[in-house]
């Protein structure tokens, strides 16, 4: 993701200049997220399931209305849906229908987890999901 241009037109040529019909947002930094508006097909649904929880962000209006794209927040407030989605998830891991280990960059023991926390805020290079794993 390095640059803006080169990224909408690859996913272009992919999809035919159709773009995609569902993008999910899970960066929590601005420019990603317009990025992944660029992305979303005409009548598409962005999900954003990024954590945009240090300030304001300017999104382009303009092309969210243009596409009509559906912007969806992911974020539950319910605890029942999120023992739900821990359900759901671990029997599509167990099925075969879900791999998330690829996302789990860093390996860490509970001794170091303000070191997994420190990554979670920071963001360095290669990371995007840390394992704490109880030794």
């Amino acid at each position: 993701m390095d640059d803006h241009n080169s990224i909408i037109e690859k996913v272009k040529d992919i999809t035919f200049g159709q773009f995609c019909e569902r993008v999910i947002e899970v960066t929590g930094k601005e420019w990603p997220l317009n990025l992944s508006i660029e992305l979303t097909a005409e009548r598409g649904k962005l999900i954003v399931a990024g954590y945009h929880q240090d300030g304001m962000r300017q999104v382009n209006m303009q092309l969210l209305n243009w596409r009509g794209i559906d912007m969806i927040n992911a974020h539950e407030r319910d605890p029942k849906q999120y023992i739900k989605g821990m359900r759901d998830a671990i029997k599509a891991i167990e099925n075969g229908e879900m791999n998330p280990f690829p996302l789990l960059t860093h390996s860490l023991s509970m001794e170091e987890a303000s070191e997994a926390f420190r990554h979670l805020k920071e963001r360095p290079d290669g990371f995007i999901k840390a394992l704490l794993l109880n030794t």
